[in-house]
């Protein structure tokens, strides 16, 4: 019976915070997916095996499968990732998954993408698709976090201007981070679900938001995810679905 699972290879291991790491592994010659969709990964234990799903960084047609994770005190995988060093094994599902993905919209001008903590993972991959730029006017960004060492892609964002294929679209980029227990003059300092209510998130983005022209992607913490769509529904937007369209389209961080 074959194995619906590769053994792949950690090609680098970094740890940006006690809680914040990222990591790349060797990418099958065959696997594929689409920008937005997740990855399950695994190890054995004992007689069975521990899986989490975990959203792709990496542009799809990197060489590389590059993943984000925040490390969750007594959990199984964040255990087991916290000891990851290079050359190490990891096991790869070989089917990607999930429908988080911007093609599903059928129209729209604006493409506003609002994350929490690991959230950001499946936009990061977004942004390095060229035809997602040069379908949308506009991509706007909000990652959310406790504090402002918890933005650990800020720079990787910036570097987008250099990036060979789609650096020539970045001005159509509005960055916002956002901050919710540490105050400076930098960033947001506001809940998704509140800088939504209150106007500011639109605008620090300089965007108006508006059923015409602006679709949702929503990706975080449950909570989060609830309270976000909750607050757009609140505002006149309504969920995306195959046969009646909509603005949101949404997904739980991993």
């Amino acid at each position: 019976m074959e194995q619906k699972f590769t053994e792949e290879t950690v090609l680098w291991v970094k740890h940006h915070t006690p809680k914040l790491m990222t990591f790349a592994i060797t990418r099958p010659e065959n696997y594929r997916f689409t920008a937005g969709q997740f990855a399950r990964l695994g190890f054995r234990e004992g007689e069975g095996y521990i899986w989490r799903a975990y959203s792709i960084v990496s542009a799809e047609y990197a060489e590389e499968l590059i993943f984000f994770a925040v490390l969750i005190e007594g959990g199984a995988m964040s255990a087991y990732l916290n000891r990851l060093q290079e050359n190490d094994a990891i096991l790869l599902d070989k089917v990607a998954q999930g429908f988080f993905i911007p093609q599903r919209f059928p129209d729209g001008r604006d493409l506003i993408m609002l994350s929490t903590g690991s959230g950001i993972a499946p936009f990061l991959s977004i942004l390095q698709q060229p035809e997602i730029w040069q379908r949308f006017e506009t991509l706007a960004l909000a990652h959310c976090v406790s504090y402002n060492n918890d933005l650990i892609f800020n720079q990787q964002i910036d570097k987008l201007s250099k990036h060979p294929l789609v650096g020539e679209f970045v001005a159509k980029l509005r960055f916002i981070g956002m901050t919710t227990r540490e105050y400076d003059d930098q960033h947001l300092h506001f809940r998704l679900p509140e800088s939504l209510r209150n106007g500011t998130l639109s605008q620090a983005m300089n965007l108006p938001f508006e059923q015409t022209h602006s679709r949702f992607m929503i990706c975080g913490n449950p909570n989060m995810v609830r309270d976000t769509f909750q607050a757009l529904l609140d505002l006149g937007f309504t969920m995306h679905r195959n046969k009646l369209a909509g603005q949101i389209i949404m997904e739980n961080g991993f």
